[in-house]
C-alpha cells in the first residue's frame, strides 16, 4: 500500500466512525477483548493510528484480538500483511517516518526474530540517530509465554533480547485492566514499546474501566507480605498470586510484585519491598541465563545487600529451546517450584 493511499486516512474524522463500540464504562472483558477496545478507542481518538500484522484485518488475527477492527476502520488502517515480519517492522518505520503511529502484530512470539534487525537497528535508534528530529511512535504487540500447547516457535519468551537493547520500552501485562490502560499509553507515546501479552491468559476476565490509571512504567504490589519478595510478571502473575496464598497456610507472607515494566524496571518498588522482607524470588517463564530475573537480582543486590537475610533465587524456564507441548509442564515454572524457591530464601 503506498503512502498516497494512506494519506486519504488523513482526513477521517471519528465521527465518520462507529463510536458504540468505545469503552465508555467499567466492563467485565477478557483480556484479548480488553486489548482490542484499546486498539479501538485508540483509532476512534487518533485517525493516525494504523495496524499491520498477519491476518488482522479479514480473519481478525489469529487469536481474534483485532476482530471486527477491519469492518469498522477499514483496510487502510487494519492492514493485512505478507508473512514478512521484517518488512512488517520496516514499513512500521516508514509510516512512523510520516506522522504516523504504527501498531504492529507479531503473530507468534517465536516469528519476531526475522524482525529482529528492524527493531534493534532502526526502531531503538533513529531517535537518537536524529538527533532528535524523527520520533519512532511504534507499539509492536507480542503474544508471548507457554502453557498453549504450542511447539516452539509459538511458546517462546523473547523479552529479554529487547530490555538489552537501548531506546526501547518494553512492558508486560497480566489482567484486563492493564491490558487496555498499559496499551492505550504505550500507543499515545511518542516512544517505541515492545508489548508482551500472555497468550495463555487471553481468556481471563475482568472489570476494565476506561481510567487509565496507573503509569506502565509503575510496578504494582499484587499481594502484600513481609517475609519474602516474589517478584514476576506477564503469565506467571495469577501463578504467584497462588503460591502467595499457599506460603500463607504454611506460615510464611509473601508479598507478590507485577513489573509490568520491564524497560525500564521500577526498581523503587522492588527496592522498598526487598528492605522490608530481606528475601527475593524472581520468577519467569524464559530460560535462566540471561534472563530478566538475572538482572533484577544483580541490581537489587547492589542497593540492598546489607538487607538480605538469604541469597537472592531465581525460578525460570530451563536452559533448553522450548520443548515438546507434551513437556512443556516441566518446563514452565508452577506454583511447587515458587514455593521451592520461597523455601529456599526462608533456609526451610
Amino acid at each position: 500500500m503506498s503512502m498516497t493511499t494512506l494519506k486519504t486516512q488523513d482526513s477521517m474524522t471519528t465521527s465518520a466512525v462507529k463510536t458504540t463500540t468505545a469503552l465508555a464504562t467499567p466492563t467485565t472483558l477478557t483480556l484479548a477483548k480488553s486489548i482490542t477496545a484499546a486498539l479501538r478507542q485508540s483509532m476512534l481518538d487518533d485517525p493516525k493510528v494504523v495496524l499491520l500484522g498477519e491476518d488482522i484485518g479479514a480473519l481478525g488475527g489469529v487469536f481474534r484480538v483485532t476482530d471486527g477492527l477491519l469492518a469498522e476502520f477499514g483496510a487502510n488502517r487494519v492492514i493485512d500483511t505478507p508473512l514478512a515480519e521484517s518488512a512488517i517492522i520496516g514499513t512500521a518505520v516508514g509510516l512512523a517516518y510520516r506522522g504516523y503511529r504504527p501498531v504492529c502484530e507479531i503473530q507468534f512470539d517465536g516469528f519476531i526474530y526475522p524482525g529482529f534487525d528492524q527493531i534493534v537497528s532502526q526502531v531503538a535508534k533513529l531517535h537518537y540517530r536524529t538527533q532528535g528530529a524523527v520520533k519512532m511512535p511504534i507499539t509492536i504487540r507480542v503474544p508471548f509465554g507457554g502453557g498453549i500447547g504450542a511447539a516452539e516457535h509459538h511458546s517462546e519468551s523473547p523479552e529479554a533480547y529487547f530490555t538489552h537493547t537501548s531506546g526501547l520500552r518494553v512492558i508486560s501485562v497480566s489482567n484486563p485492566q492493564d491490558a487496555y490502560s498499559m496499551l492505550r499509553q504505550a500507543i499515545s507515546l511518542d516512544d517505541p514499546v515492545l508489548y508482551f501479552e500472555p497468550k495463555r491468559r487471553y481468556h481471563v476476565k475482568g472489570e476494565v474501566s476506561p481510567v487509565l490509571g496507573e503509569s506502565m512504567e509503575k510496578a504494582v504490589i499484587v499481594a502484600p507480605g513481609t517475609d519474602v519478595t516474589l517478584v514476576t510478571y506477564g503469565p506467571l502473575v495469577p501463578t504467584a498470586r497462588d503460591a502467595a496464598l499457599a506460603a500463607a497456610d504454611e506460615g510464611v507472607s509473601v508479598e507478590v510484585i507485577d513489573l509490568r515494566s520491564l524497560a525500564p524496571v521500577d526498581y523503587a518498588t522492588v527496592e522498598a519491598s526487598v528492605r522490608k522482607t530481606g528475601r527475593l524470588v524472581v520468577t519467569h517463564e524464559a530460560v535462566r541465563s540471561g534472563g530478566i530475573g538475572g538482572e533484577i537480582i544483580a541490581s537489587i543486590t547492589e542497593r540492598c545487600f546489607n538487607y538480605l537475610e538469604a541469597a537472592p533465587v531465581r525460578v525460570t524456564g530451563w536452559d533448553i529451546p522450548y520443548p515438546p507441548a507434551k513437556l512443556e509442564s516441566h518446563h514452565l515454572p508452577d506454583l511447587d517450584r515458587m514455593l521451592a524457591g520461597v523455601d529456599r530464601v526462608m533456609g526451610r
